[in-house]
């Protein structure tokens, strides 16, 4: 057994190659949920979509989010309507009143669906209205995850980290924001000085993620340790679970580079250094490591090296090989 905490798009790449070094039978993957939202009544998760359509076979590589040709008009036409009534661009929460009421599963990420700031394409919005009928049924949102995961014949177990609301929220020097509004809406360019999981003392761990936690080892992929595996870090369950497994994680960074995306202004923003050092100190469960061969960072715990840029299937196979060796020094 083998379990893989996803989020963003470090984890799905390796993934990608993973799946030839372990077993897809006995491998589970747990999904970030804090950047979910429910826009125009829709629940959208980024993260464990990026799974799905993975393990489906139609993610859009380009971009690693989305499915792949997917069409667009619905959310043309929403745009178009928006700009013909002359409302607002850009993301529309709704009212403080309505992001604890409807969904419980849905607080505190509510956006209007008008002038949609997230482009998702028709396929894509099939998905989401599945989900949130099937969440309107009564499934939890791990049932949810498992029908959906079966409709794509995905060969990995895919999980979400809690059947609760929590929701990444961050902060700037005026305001506080969705994550998705500070990464999409905005392109990560505000300043940060913090970064909250709002719900997340209240949330508990899905059962199917903290049973996989149990059945170590558990892989942390290149994502952002802070958006992407820090809303399960908040929360308590998960967090105990994993001082008690084996861990190995794959650095996002090159000693003080990141390869992709807002983790160093993140990590900077909530203490810690913007380089592998600081994920190693984010993560101090952690048993084992696997670096870049350029990455000299010295640490306090076995590190395998290799190169960790996967730009292919044959790169994420070779980090694949690396975590591999790293759980028998771990």
């Amino acid at each position: 057994m083998v379990t893989f905490l996803s989020g963003g798009t470090g984890t799905p790449k390796l993934l990608d190659g993973a799946l030839s070094v372990f077993s897809a039978a006995e491998t589970t993957v747990v999904g970030n949920t804090g950047d979910d939202v429910e826009l125009g009544g829709l629940l959208v998760c980024p993260d464990i979509d990026t799974v799905l359509f993975q393990q489906g076979d139609m993610l859009n590589r380009e971009t690693w989010w989305g499915i792949a040709d997917d069409t667009t008009e619905t959310h043309d036409e929403l745009q178009r309507l928006a700009t013909s009534a002359g409302l607002a661009d850009g993301p529309r929460y709704l009212p403080d009143e309505r992001q604890i009421s409807g969904r419980e599963i849905a607080r505190w990420r509510r956006f209007s669906g008008v002038a949609e700031f997230m482009l998702l394409g028709d396929r894509d919005r099939a998905v989401h209205v599945t989900r949130t009928g099937l969440l309107d049924e009564g499934h939890t949102l791990t049932e949810t995850t498992r029908i959906l995961a079966d409709a794509f014949d995905s060969p990995v177990d895919v999980v979400p980290m809690s059947d609760d609301p929590v929701a990444s929220i961050v902060r700037t020097p005026n305001t506080a924001m969705h994550f998705q509004e500070f990464w999409v809406a905005r392109g990560g360019e505000p300043n940060v000085v913090d970064v909250a999981f709002r719900g997340s003392n209240t949330a508990k761990p899905s059962p199917a993620a903290l049973a996989a936690l149990t059945d170590e080892p558990v892989v942390i992929g290149p994502s952002n340790p802070v958006t992407s595996i820090g809303p399960m870090l908040a929360i308590d369950g998960l967090r105990e679970a994993l001082e008690s497994a084996t861990v190995v994680a794959v650095s996002p960074f090159v000693e003080d580079r990141v390869f992709s995306g807002p983790a160093g202004k993140l990590m900077e923003a909530v203490g810690y250094d913007p380089s592998t050092a600081g994920v190693a100190e984010a993560y101090p469960f952690a048993d084992a490591f696997v670096l870049d061969d350029d990455d000299r960072t010295n640490l306090d715990r076995p590190v395998i090296r290799t190169d960790t840029r996967m730009d292919d299937i044959e790169d994420s196979e070779r980090v694949a090989r690396a975590v591999e060796n790293a759980l028998e020094v771990a």
